[in-house]
């Protein structure tokens, strides 16, 4: 029996995809995504950032690499993956998201008329929504 291992996260990207090929030529894209969190605590508004690192395969990492920047607001859909490996003796863990589906938000009104690509990338109507 598989035990359910789902995540939905919306943020925005903390920096430039990183796109890089495995030794077979499958694409792999890394980037990272802050998420806001707002709740009131003695009356007042308080503000939470959590970050999260993700990491897209094959022809949905090369979407990822092509179309994302810092700064862009994305969805992404996949699942938890915990990595381990000792380091000088000391166990160390890592969780991270392997996204199946990543969905690109519009590029925000200052950033499509700084850059005129970006434009362009709002406009493409087929990489808006990429799935693995």
């Amino acid at each position: 029996m598989n035990n359910l291992n789902s995540v939905l996260l919306e943020g925005n990207l903390t920096r430039d995809p990183e796109l890089r090929y495995t030794a077979k030529g499958t694409a792999v894209c890394s980037f990272s995504i802050g998420c806001n969190r707002s709740y009131k605590q003695d009356e007042q508004r308080q503000q939470e950032v959590s970050f999260f690192d993700i990491t897209t395969w094959s022809r949905l990492a090369e979407i990822c690499a092509e179309y994302l920047v810092k700064g862009r607001g994305v969805r992404v859909v996949g699942r938890l993956k915990q990595d381990r490996w000792e380091d000088d003796g000391q166990r160390r863990s890592k969780v991270g998201v392997i996204a199946e589906h990543v969905e690109f938000k519009p590029p925000r009104r200052e950033e499509a008329e700084s850059a005129p690509e970006a434009e362009a990338m709002a406009a493409e109507p087929e990489p808006a929504q990429a799935t693995a």
